[in-house]
């Protein structure tokens, strides 16, 4: 089984500490503790299994189609996959604008 290398993107970083900071502050530093391991635990699975996630629907339609997602819910986790890299490019609430945040990130 061919394993691939996963790189996280400074902003995907910046919005995993923006998750963990959000959660800490609104619930406790254990829930967000917990919650930033599962996420972590989500994106080191694409090291074995890139090719599980699915074209969002948001670039879907426009016909792009190289980028991927994974979900944990409520979060959006957004990636490509190139020869034997996956490059994260960012970590989403879901239940934010994605569309517009997909537009100034990965389309521009």
């Amino acid at each position: 089984m061919k394993k691939y290398k996963v790189l996280i993107d400074p902003e995907a970083k910046r919005d995993l500490k923006e998750i963990f900071l959000y959660i800490a502050l609104n619930d406790s530093i254990s829930s967000a503790n917990k919650l930033l391991v599962s996420l972590e635990k989500t994106l080191y699975k694409l090291e074995k299994f890139p090719e599980r996630g699915h074209i969002p629907q948001e670039l879907r339609q426009t016909g792009i189609k190289k980028y991927l997602e994974i979900l944990r819910r409520p979060y959006r986790i957004f990636y490509e996959i190139d020869k034997s890299l996956v490059y994260i490019h960012c970590a989403l609430d879901g239940r934010r604008n994605v569309q517009e945040i997909l537009s100034e990130r990965l389309l521009r």
